[in-house]
Formats: C-alpha cells, sequence, structure tokens
C-alpha cells in the first residue's frame, strides 16, 4: 500500500481541472493554520526538517517500516496477520486509509495555492520579454547616433585646425601688450591711486608688477619704470607710516596700515612695537581713569579715628531678635562708586579694550603672517612674545588696581555686591583666556578672586568677634543696672543700648538665653552671606578651591572654628588672675559665661558644624578640627569659669569673715548676746549665691540629711575630745592629750579638698564656695587668742551658721566638720575655755 504510487493518478487528475474549479477551493485553503498543519505533515512524510532539506538520519531498514525505502507490503501483511486480530486488522485498515486520503487532499492543497503563482510568474516573464525587445530597439538608435555625431566633429576639427594655430598666437601677443600696457602705465596708476589716497589698490598694484620688473630690471625702459615705482612707493609708504603714528586714526585704519607696510616690507618687530605702544596709551588712559576712582583717604583726626575702630558687629541678613545687633557696618572710605559700579568701569572700558587690541593684533601679527609671504619669516612667534609681554604688564597694574579697591570693602553689611563684582569681573577674563592661550591673566584674576573671599572671611571673623566682645560688654552693663533682677524677672533695663526697659532682659536666664541667640543668629547671617561665594550661578564657584578649601579651611576652620575657639579663649581669660582682669569681672558674668560654654558643649558646637557642612557640602580632604576636640575646648572653659566663680564668691565671703575675726579684741569681749552681723550677712549672701546658681544650673545630688541637721549642737565637747577637755581640774597635761586626740581623730576624718573642681550643678558650687569661706575662718580663728567670752561669741556664730548653710552642701557633715574645727581651734587657743549651755546659744540663735 504505497501511498506515493498510490497518490499518482489523483495528482494527475487534479491537474487537468479547470482554474475556476481551483479558484473555487482557493478561499477554504487559506487559512494559515491549515496551511502550516498541511506543510507540517508532508515534510513529516517526505522526510524533510524545518528548512526544507532531509534529514540526515539513517534511514532504517526494516521492511515493515511503511516510511522507510526498504518497505516490503507482503512482510508488512504478513506480520499483521499473523499479530493482529481481525478487528486489529480492520481498525488498521480504517487508519490506513484516513491517512491516505489527508495526504491526497493536503497535496491537492498545495497545487491549489501555488497555481496562481506559477500564471503569475509566466506572465512577468512575458512581460519582461517585450520590455527587453523595446530597450534592444533603443538602443541600437543611440549607437547609431553616437556615431554620426564623431564623425562630424572629427570632420570640423580638421576643417579648423590651421585657424586655431593662428588664434592662440594672436591671443599670446594680446595677452603681452596687455601686461605691457599695465607695467607702462604702472606709475601714472601708481599716482592716481596716491592722489586718491587708495592705498590698498597701489600696494596690490605694485605687488602684481614687481616681479616682472626685478626680472627685467637690465633693459632700460623697464629700469625706469621700476625706479619711478619705487619712489612712488617710498612716499606711499611714508604716508602709511605718518597715518600709523596719527593718534586720531581709527582701528580699522591703523590696522589697513599695518597691513600695507607688512606687505611692503616694513620690519615687522617696529610695526609690532609701534602698534602696541599706539594702543598702550589708549589702555593708559581706561586706566588712569581707573585710579581717579580710588581716591586716598585724607588725612585727619576724625577719619584716622573711624579707621581704627573695629569692625562693626552687625552683618547682613538679620539682626537679632533681642535687638542686641549694631546698627550699620562701616562705610567704605572710597569714592562715590560702589565696588559693582568700578569692575563694571573696568570690564567695560579696559578689559573690552584689550580683548579688541588682542584680537585686531593676533589677526594682523600672528594670523596674518601665518600665510602667504610672511609666513617663512618667524612672525608669529616675535609677535606672541610681545603681545604676551604687553598683556601681562597692562592686566598686573588692572590687578593692582583692583586690589585697592577690594581692600576698600571693610563694611561687611552687604555681600551679595562684592561676590557679584568678583563674579563679573572673573567671568569677563575668561575672553581673555580665550583670546590669549598660555596666558597668566586669568589664573592671577582667579588668585585675586580667592584672595578677596579669604579677606572677607577675616573681616566676617573679626565682625563676630567684635560683636561677641561688645555683647559682653552689654551684659556686664546689664549686670551693673541696679534694675536687673538676677532672681527673677523684674524691672527691665538697656542690653546693649538697643532694647527698652520694657523688652530688655531682667534674669539671668533671659541674658543668658539673649546673649546666646544673638551670637547664633550672627553666625547664620554671616554663613549666609559667605555662602554666596559658593552660589550655583557664580562662575568661580566651580573652581576647586571654592569647592573644596574654601568650604573646608577658609568658612569651617578659619571663620567657624576660630570664632568658637575665640570665644572659650576669650572667656578663659577672665579667669587668667584675682588682679586687673579676674577681680574687676562680676561674678555674675564667670557664672554666665561658664553656662553658655557648657551649652557649647552640649548642642551648640555640634549644631553650629553641622549647619555650616550642609550648607557648604564641604569635602574634608584635610584634617579639620573634630567636634569632639572643640566641646572638650568649650568643656574646658566652662570647668574654668565654674570654678573662678566659685573662687571669687568664696573670697568675697572670705574676706568678710578674715575683717570680722582681724578687727575684733577677742580676748576683752562682753559676753555674747546677739549674732555677729557679719554672720548674718555671710547667710544672706550664701543664699543670695543660692538663687543665683540655681537660675543657670541644676540642683545636684544631696546625700541624704540627718532628722536633726538644724538642731546640731557645736561646743567643744566633740567626738572623742568630750571626755578629755574639760577634766575636773584643768592641768598642765590636758593639753597634749587632747592635741594627741584631735590629731588622732584627723587620721580617721575624710580628707576635704578646699580648692577641688566643682561639678556643673548648684549643690556642688555652693559646697565649693562654703569649703572655702570656712577654711578661711578657720585659719583667721587658729591666728587669734580667746578669752572666755570669745570662745562663747564663737559658738554663737558656728551655730548660727550651722542652722542655715547644712542646707546649700552636697553633705551636711562637711559643714559640720569644719564647724566643729573652728570652735574647737578657738577652744584650744582660749585662755579661760568655759563654753556657753547649748539652750542659751539656741535662744541666742533664734532671737538672732
Amino acid at each position: 500500500m504505497d501511498s506515493r504510487g498510490y497518490n499518482s493518478p489523483a495528482i494527475s487528475a487534479e491537474l487537468e481541472q479547470p482554474p475556476i474549479a481551483m479558484e473555487a477551493e482557493t478561499p477554504a485553503s487559506e487559512d494559515p493554520g491549515r496551511k502550516r498543519r498541511v506543510h507540517g505533515m508532508l515534510k513529516l512524510y517526505y522526510g524533510l526538517n524545518e528548512e526544507g532539506k532531509a534529514d540526515e538520519e539513517p534511514q532504517s531498514l526494516d521492511p515493515c517500516d511503511i516510511n522507510g525505502p526498504h518497505f516490503d507490503p507482503e512482510h508488512y501483511l504478513n506480520k499483521l496477520r499473523k499479530e493482529c486480530s481481525l478487528a486489529e486488522l480492520m481498525d488498521q485498515e480504517t487508519c490506513m486509509v484516513k491517512q491516505i486520503r489527508s495526504l491526497d487532499s493536503d497535496m491537492q492543497t498545495l497545487v491549489y495555492e501555488n497555481y496562481n503563482k506559477f500564471i503569475s510568474a509566466t506572465d512577468t516573464i512575458r512581460k519582461m520579454k517585450n520590455d527587453f525587445k523595446k530597450m534592444e530597439d533603443e538602443m541600437d538608435c543611440l549607437s547609431a547616433n553616437m556615431a554620426a555625431i564623431t564623425d562630424f566633429s572629427a570632420r570640423i576639427s580638421g576643417t579648423l585646425e590651421d585657424q586655431h594655430a593662428q588664434i592662440t598666437k594672436l591671443s599670446g601677443v594680446h595677452t603681452l601688450l596687455r601686461k605691457l600696457q599695465f607695467l607702462f602705465e604702472l606709475p601714472a596708476r601708481l599716482n592716481k591711486c596716491l592722489e586718491l589716497q587708495a592705498y590698498s589698490q597701489a600696494v596690490s598694484s605694485h605687488r602684481r608688477a614687481r616681479c616682472v620688473l626685478q626680472q627685467y630690471s637690465h633693459m632700460p625702459s623697464f629700469k625706469g619704470i621700476q625706479d619711478d615705482c619705487h619712489a612712488i612707493m617710498d612716499k606711499l609708504a611714508q604716508e602709511l607710516r605718518q597715518k600709523f603714528r596719527d593718534g586720531g586714526s581709527s582701528a580699522k585704519d591703523l590696522s589697513e596700515c599695518v597691513e600695507l607696510l607688512l606687505q611692503l616690507d616694513e620690519p615687522a618687530e617696529d610695526l609690532c612695537e609701534k602698534y602696541l605702544n599706539h594702543a598702550g596709551s589708549r589702555l593708559e588712559l581706561d586706566l588712569q581713569s581707573l585710579e581717579a576712582e580710588i581716591r586716598p583717604s585724607p588725612p585727619g583726626p576724625a577719619l584716622k579715628d573711624s579707621s581704627t575702630r573695629r569692625p562693626s558687629p552687625s552683618v547682613t541678613v538679620g539682626s537679632p531678635p533681642d535687638g542686641t545687633a549694631k546698627t550699620s557696618a562701616l562705610p567704605s572710605p572710597s569714592s562715590n562708586t560702589d565696588i559693582l559700579e568700578f569692575i563694571d568701569r573696568g570690564c567695560n572700558e579696559f578689559v573690552s579694550s584689550l580683548c579688541l587690541v588682542i584680537t585686531s593684533y593676533q589677526e594682523l601679527f600672528v594670523n596674518h603672517a601665518q600665510t602667504g609671504e610672511l609666513a617663512s619669516k618667524n612672525i608669529p612667534q616675535m609677535a606672541n612674545s610681545k603681545l604676551h609681554a604687553f598683556v601681562d604688564d597692562l592686566a598686573a597694574r588692572y590687578f593692582s588696581l583692583v586690589e585697592r579697591r577690594i581692600k576698600e570693602e571693610k563694611g561687611v553689611a552687604d555681600n551679595s555686591l562684592l561676590v557679584r563684582a568678583l563674579d563679573r569681573f572673573f567671568r569677563r577674563l575668561q575672553a581673555v583666556a580665550k583670546l590669549l592661550p598660555g596666558s597668566s591673566v586669568p589664573q592671577q584674576g582667579t588668585e585675586i578672586v580667592i584672595r578677596a573671599a579669604t579677606e572677607r572671611v577675616k573681616q566676617y571673623l573679626a565682625a563676630l568677634q567684635s560683636f561677641y566682645m561688645d555683647s559682653l560688654t552689654d551684659v556686664r552693663q546689664a549686670l551693673a543696672t541696679p534694675r536687673l533682677s538676677l532672681a527673677a524677672p523684674g524691672a527691665g533695663s538697656h542690653f546693649g543700648g538697643s532694647t527698652s526697659g520694657r523688652d530688655a532682659p531682667s534674669s539671668l536666664p533671659e541674658l543668658l538665653s539673649s546673649l546666646s541667640a544673638s551670637i547664633l543668629n550672627q553666625i547664620k547671617s554671616v554663613l549666609a552671606s559667605v555662602h554666596l561665594f559658593t552660589a550655583k550661578d557664580i562662575t568661580f564657584s566651580n573652581k576647586p578651591y571654592f569647592k573644596g578649601e574654601f568650604c573646608c579651611q577658609g568658612v569651617r576652620e578659619s571663620l567657624v572654628v576660630s570664632f568658637i575657639k575665640f570665644v572659650c579663649q576669650s572667656s578663659r581669660q577672665f579667669c587668667e588672675s584675682a588682679g586687673d582682669k579676674g577681680g574687676s569681672t562680676p561674678p555674675a558674668l564667670l557664672l554666665l559665661l561658664s553656662r553658655l560654654c557648657l551649652d557649647y558643649e552640649t548642642s551648640t558646637i555640634s549644631y553650629i558644624l553641622t549647619l555650616t557642612d550642609e550648607q557648604f557640602l564641604a569635602q574634608h580632604h584635610n584634617p579639620v578640627t573634630a567636634v569632639t576636640a572643640l566641646c572638650a575646648e568649650a568643656r574646658e572653659a566652662a570647668q574654668k569659669l565654674l570654678n573662678h566663680y566659685v573662687k571669687v564668691q568664696g573670697l568675697i565671703i572670705s574676706q568678710m569673715l578674715r575683717k570680722s575675726v582681724e578687727t575684733r579684741d577677742w580676748v576683752n569681749t562682753i559676753e555674747p548676746r546677739n549674732v555677729r552681723a557679719v554672720m548674718k550677712r555671710v547667710v544672706e549672701d550664701t543664699t543670695s549665691i543660692d538663687v543665683q546658681v540655681g537660675l543657670l544650673y541644676e540642683e545636684g545630688v544631696r546625700k541624704a540629711h540627718s532628722s536633726d541637721s538644724s538642731k546640731r549642737t557645736f561646743s567643744v565637747y566633740s567626738s572623742s575630745r568630750q571626755q578629755t577637755r574639760y577634766a575636773a581640774s584643768y592641768t598642765p597635761s590636758a593639753p597634749m592629750d587632747t592635741n594627741l586626740l584631735s590629731n588622732i581623730h584627723k587620721l580617721f576624718s575624710e580628707r576635704i579638698d578646699i580648692f577641688s573642681s566643682v561639678e556643673f550643678n548648684k549643690v556642688s558650687v555652693m559646697t565649693g564656695i562654703i569649703k572655702i569661706s570656712l577654711k578661711t575662718f578657720l585659719e583667721c580663728v587658729r591666728l587669734r587668742t580667746f578669752g572666755r567670752y570669745g570662745l562663747q561669741q564663737i559658738q554663737v556664730d558656728c551655730h548660727y551658721l550651722q542652722m542655715y548653710l547644712w542646707r546649700f552642701v552636697s553633705d551636711e557633715n562637711l559643714v559640720h566638720f569644719l564647724l566643729d574645727e573652728i570652735v574647737g581651734s578657738s577652744a584650744h587657743r582660749c585662755l579661760d575655755p568655759a563654753p556657753m549651755e547649748q539652750s542659751v546659744i539656741e535662744v541666742i540663735c533664734e532671737r538672732g
């Protein structure tokens, strides 16, 4: 049952069908899916792959393989009859019939699909044959015409050959005659051009004839023409030199003169010098005009005083909310024009004229000299060297004027004007860089901008320092005002001379807040002003210096860090000595500055440096001062100030106690009936100091107080000395035993460091002050001799101090110990040690 043999009659029958029948069947075969399926089955049947080629797989040798080349129908049928049942045979037959019919249908469909293509290809071939036939006829006609044209042209050339030679000879003669006529008429032509001042035409005509005249100068006629032309051109050159020396010549006339003189073989070096001298005289006028804008300040006492004043602390943007800033900046001592107008004038006049000179000069002596006859004379190198020297000399003078004018900008009120001026100055110099590559002018201009920015930072630092010192002066005045209440808000005072009594700070916290806020606002204003140097619309801000070193070393280190260090250093100067500097400093100012430095250590320094880094995006390539180092310096200053405050306040109270001890006759004193006034004053002052310190510092940690702290008794019968100090009889051996027991007691008592560093809290500060005061009291007592009533007065005073001072210290035992020492020391130095009854002491103290 070979299907290929079976399909042969069907194919033949289908090919005999008329085209109409195939066209009727065509729509059914237009389904793309059906086409793919039909082609797939045929390829599978014929053993083709996707590319339409036969598979290279080895062919099957099985005679039972119906698709193999060695298929044997008889063998296949015998195998089926042996292996399959009747029903399987019938199913196999049905399946095979279906496959045969499917293959017949698919092959018929392929014939239908390709029939129209065969017909179209036949028509196209027929049409191409007709077109090629017509094209062959046209090509034959064209070939015949070209042959006729060639023959006709050859006959014409043969006819005119003799006349062409005569015409060529006559044309040469005519050309020669015209040249000779030009040469003979050249002197007259040159004279005419000279009269009409058509110098360019005269030089062009002479250059055309110069070579011919030089070649035939041995002939008398040509020699005469040459001599006449030379005389005329010498006269023309003389007129050009005169016109070149004429100061009223325009730039165009000057350029034309130089070009013509170069064509007349004038020395290029002399022309370069003359051209630059002529241009320099014009630029000199611009420089003199600029210099006139910078008038020196006239001498005088008033001006000298104003020039030696410190810069005003007021800076650009915004004044502090408390109004502590000063009114205005120092005025510029320059003339009527501001810095922006000065730079504009310099750029529009001098720099523009300089660029025009450079352009004209290069066009004449550099670019033009690189072509034509002048290329071999090495003029460009010589001209370039002279131009660079000329530009560098004038630019140096111009930069000197600019720097002088920038130095006059002493005020820091408006920084935007200076930045705009520097930006315009920098941008206009870029034109010189483009016109004159290799010039040092742009680099020098950049250095001027850098120096101006650096100097501006120094001015802002000086202004901040001045503002800080003036603010401290205002604070000192406010502290000295009687109406200022240090304990609580009350009547106002004039802070810095700019606040009214209604809104002035009236307490230490308000003074501290006002001072800190005003300083911070000034720093922010300065940063905003300096930030203009790195704004995106400023041309020179893209330079590496302003992206790196200016932001890092200039602003962060030289301005912000330096100011913070200045605050710490100037604050520490109040603690240098107790003489002229330390003694005149109000203790409240020391306390306020210590709290200010402590606030800087905890938060302000970190905030300021973070703000600076965020605004300037500083890339810290170089080592910078760490925040921790600044915080440590601020904390050190705060600690030193607080220690000095404790020392000063302790010495003030100690002075009262010393005078009260040294000015009294303790041997002959009367029996005590009251507490001495100085002890009341000591308690009052200590209470005032406690309130003052509590306004700025926290309470601190105290040790647990005993329940009878205020009722503790002070007498000569204290601790281990009670049994031996006063025996039944006062014998000489008693003091020896007392000293021994006292020394033994001191060995086991806690050591008291009087001048140790205090902590940043109220309790520690008050403890330090009371330790100094009581230690002074003790030392003064040791230098005196007491009578009976003198000892009793000391008992009353110490009991009164104990009633109040124990509340202020961290450990009440410290007060008890020192007061014990005072009473014990006075009893040891008493001639008649008879202590007062404790009940009497309490009555006197309660009444006092």
